[in-house]
């Protein structure tokens, strides 16, 4: 878990130079700090304390996410809760205020906020537009810090990465809305560098880019290419990862060449030998709502299937259920629909988790995407025959071995658990008699 500090600045006026310090609380106002390199907004995702509440210094008071990660915010000083005016769920850029906090001058002293002074020390808001953009916070001579007073200009030294490196690192709500009128999303810009403050994507920078593009050769993209784009950016705002092993094939070919057809391809194999790993541990495939892992009711898989300009996923129902025997034909016959584009409604979608063999081409590793209501993709890599060590023997003896991997939300289970997941896989890919 990351850290942050929020921002405060002081706007009551407060004479410390004279012998005895004004006892009346000051109100601070709570700002969106600068939680990153490059980051210009966050999203509150939780608050931790209510109005009312009293606060101590350093105390976790909300949980805000970015671009980049999930982080626990903190308060520099005690005091306790005036009010809140953000909501959760929402992004603010960096520099807004988000609520007010009420302390003591001793206590503001304590933490390095001393305004002097005759009079109020104003809270400086990001401006609009230029140099000053989404700055964490903005200091002149009326605030002074440490006992020394300090000249704060805001520049876009806070954001140092070049926007060249990343491309549209923020996009305005006016621009936002110029995109919504085009039916255009954030991915669709991610190769613009924008010339606006903190990386802004401006308009004069959207349509110098989109009369670039009309100087090259176009063609219409497809329903279902638009379809499996949007699938896979909504995919993308998870955090994704991917492990891989090595799985000796000669049992399951040995198995498969002994029985008369119609014969199970590999992918088949896969796909009962993670149902039944799943049915051990629903967890593994379940979905995270809100606080809670919601498990899955049945082991219904899908497998990928290509078509012409896209991919469909029909799904096979509660295949931990059914020996491997029993669903060769739905699963030959669905790969038939599919191309066909008639898959009967039972067989789409809602799926746990799917399965996909790259291997068909000729691909030995890959790192494919999970679809967004799944969180969890077993990929099959092409057979590759490979010497391995024979401790019986003493000598190196040829073995088919095909990359297996295991794509996974994150945020449900982690590197063991994937791991543990993959390698029972890949043992039941090693005792086919037991599909």
């Amino acid at each position: 878990m990351l850290y942050g500090r929020l921002a405060v600045a002081a706007t009551s006026a407060i004479d410390f130079r004279s012998a005895k310090p004004e006892p009346s609380p000051m109100r601070i106002p709570i700002l969106m700090p600068q939680l990153g390199e490059s980051i210009a907004e966050a999203t509150i995702l939780r608050l931790e304390v209510a109005p009312g509440d009293i606060v101590q210094a350093d105390q976790e008071i909300m949980e805000v996410e970015t671009q980049k990660a999930t982080m626990s915010v903190t308060i520099p000083c005690s005091g306790k809760v005036e009010e809140f005016n953000c909501r959760v769920g929402e992004s603010y850029p960096v520099g807004t205020t988000l609520g007010y906090l009420r302390v003591t001058a001793e206590e503001a002293a304590r933490a390095g906020i001393v305004p002097v002074g005759d009079k109020p020390a104003p809270v400086e808001q990001p401006a609009a537009s230029g140099e000053s953009d989404n700055l964490h916070f903005k200091l002149d001579s009326t605030i002074q810090l440490g006992g020394e007073t300090q000249q704060v200009i805001p520049t876009l030294t806070g954001l140092p990465v070049p926007v060249n490196a990343t491309g549209a690192s923020y996009i305005s709500p006016r621009m936002r809305a110029r995109m919504a009128e085009m039916g255009l999303n954030a991915a669709d810009l991610s190769a613009v560098a924008g010339s606006g403050g903190g990386g802004r994507v401006t308009v004069e920078d959207f349509e110098i880019f989109m009369s670039q593009l009309e100087e090259h050769k176009m063609t219409a993209a497809s329903p279902m290419r638009i379809a499996v784009a949007d699938s896979m950016r909504r995919s993308w705002t998870r955090p994704l990862a991917t492990i891989g092993i090595r799985v000796n094939m000669e049992p399951l070919l040995a198995h498969r060449k002994a029985h008369r057809e119609p014969k199970a391809g590999p992918a088949l194999y896969a796909m009962r030998a993670l149902a039944i790993a799943l049915s051990e541990n629903t967890a593994a495939a379940g979905r995270l709502v809100g606080k809670r892992i919601v498990h899955p009711p049945a082991i219904d898989l899908g497998f990928a299937v290509e078509v012409d300009e896209g991919v469909l996923v029909p799904v096979i129902r509660n295949v931990d259920q059914k020996p491997l025997a029993s669903i060769i034909e739905q699963y030959n016959e669905l790969v038939k629909l599919s191309r066909e584009r008639k898959l009967p409604p039972d067989a789409r979608g809602q799926g746990i988790a799917t399965i996909t063999n790259f291997g068909t081409f000729g691909i030995e590793w890959a790192t494919p995407i999970p679809l967004p209501e799944q969180s969890l993709l077993l990929g099959l890599g092409a057979g590759i025959r490979q010497p391995v060590w024979d401790a019986a023997t003493h000598a190196f003896v040829p073995q088919m071995q095909s990359g297996l991997t295991l794509s996974f939300d994150h945020r449900v289970i982690d590197g063991g658990g994937a791991g543990r997941l993959l390698h029972r896989v890949a043992s039941l890919m090693q005792m086919p008699e037991t599909l």
